[in-house]
């Protein structure tokens, strides 16, 4: 079959392209894999917050988007059996199109809130479906070096996506909105990101990867399926593995639904007062472009020496620079050079930090199943994200911004707890000599 056909047979004979080639797909497939969850988890935020929903509705309600990426992993063997991981990537890009039309056509609803939040978990149904997919021809298109050395890369498209969600896409509504009004901006806006996943599908459906690993499976889906359960829940390093992906990053999971109110309230409220281009500017631009350089950084960093060497670095990055939203929330800085660069401070050790996290994952999940596994880890994380976002809203109106940032830093010792529990190879993500 000719190599321009954009839905191969999924026979699966045609190899996998060499690893340069890898610069024409990873880059352009974490940043559509990335860009729905930005939208349906961060962009929604301040949308909400732009039309006056309050903080605790606003954590609340979008808090449980994560609970269907955590529930990916009941399909996951659905996607891992039936058909080419090629095929889902491509085919749940286009779907995006008409669930984004969805959200944007709910906005001019009475009940807005209520039918918004429906569209946004279809897109988020259809995102979780797209990293099962994604993540699996990741895999299956690379060797285990080539992973690691290509996890920096797809982190930064993916965290590029969040650039052009909080950032970009951020900045647009913030304009129309003050020319259309808010509604109309957010819809126009909306409209935007859905031709970018027709122009994505489009793309992919000629330059993903052909793998020779990625194929249906010859099994009965059923048997894969309970096989693929079956196993990994037989991991000997299960209960540790659960440990460190529900708590490796707690405090910023707690943290991060409250950070772009805290950015748009008042200082009445003890909020910094910016707005909607502002935030687009500080927390989606700079703060993004820097979480980048620290995804760039640490998988480097990982791709030269290993995970283990780097392992407590990474930690440490994570967790002490939340220590920039207490200084924040206490002095409240009124010139934004300040504001950007503290924000800048906190994404860059954060980007680095979650490398550590991302590896650990890949670890966690090798095996025969390996993309179902990943898609079990990954949903778990998700569900850890749920657990500590669904009450953070309350939690920041009971003890206000500033006992808030405090109580995030506390929360990063179960983090600091279960890094004691990352047993991984010496060699594992160094590059093979």
């Amino acid at each position: 079959m000719p190599e321009s056909h954009p839905f191969p047979d999924g026979d699966g004979d045609v190899p996998a392209p060499p690893p340069r080639r890898a610069w024409s797909w990873v880059p352009s497939l974490y940043f559509l894999e990335g860009l729905p969850y930005v939208v349906a988890n961060n962009l929604s935020v301040a949308m909400y917050k732009s039309l006056e929903v309050s903080n605790s509705q606003i954590a609340f309600l979008t808090s449980w988007l994560s609970l269907v990426w955590a529930a990916k992993a009941l399909w996951s063997p659905f996607v891992d059996g039936v058909g080419t991981k090629r095929r889902w990537v491509v085919a749940m890009q286009l779907a995006m199109v008409p669930a984004l039309f969805g959200v944007m056509a709910s906005l001019s609803m009475p009940n807005f809130v209520l039918w918004t939040m429906v569209g946004f978990f279809v897109v988020g149904f259809l995102s979780a479906t797209h990293d099962v997919a994604a993540d699996g021809l990741y895999i299956l298109a690379l060797d285990d070096d080539q992973q690691a050395a290509w996890v920096g890369i797809r982190s930064t498209f993916w965290r590029l996506a969040l650039v052009f969600g909080e950032g970009g896409l951020l900045v647009l509504a913030g304009t129309l909105g003050t020319t259309y009004g808010p509604t109309a901006g957010w819809q126009l806006t909306l409209l935007a990101t859905a031709a970018l996943f027709a122009a994505g599908a489009l793309y992919h459906a000629f330059l993903l990867p052909r793998a020779a690993a990625d194929r249906p499976r010859d099994e009965p889906m059923e048997q894969a399926g309970c096989e693929a359960v079956r196993s990994f829940f037989a991991k000997p390093d299960l209960l540790r593995g659960l440990a460190i992906i529900l708590f490796f990053r707690f405090a910023e999971n707690h943290m991060a639904k409250l950070v772009v109110p805290f950015l748009m309230d008042s200082a009445e409220a003890g909020g910094l007062g910016l707005s909607l281009e502002q935030v687009g500017i500080a927390k989606g631009t700079v703060g993004v472009l820097c979480l980048v350089a620290g995804g760039i950084l640490g998988g480097l960093a990982i791709y030269a020496h290993g995970l283990r060497r780097w392992l407590w670095p990474m930690v440490i990055a994570l967790n002490v620079p939340n220590l920039v939203y207490v200084y924040l929330a206490w002095v409240r800085p009124d010139d934004l050079l300040v504001v950007n660069a503290l924000i800048g401070v906190e994404s860059f050790g954060y980007g680095f930090g979650f490398s550590a996290y991302m590896m650990y994952l890949i670890h966690f999940a090798r095996g025969e199943y390996q993309t179902t596994h990943y898609a079990f880890a990954t949903g778990l994380m998700a569900l850890a994200v749920w657990a500590a976002q669904f009450w953070s809203g309350w939690m920041e109106e009971w003890l206000g911004y500033q006992g808030f940032f405090l109580w995030v830093v506390a929360l990063t010792l179960p983090g600091f707890a279960v890094a004691y529990l990352v047993d991984v190879p010496a060699s594992f993500g160094r590059r093979s000599e």
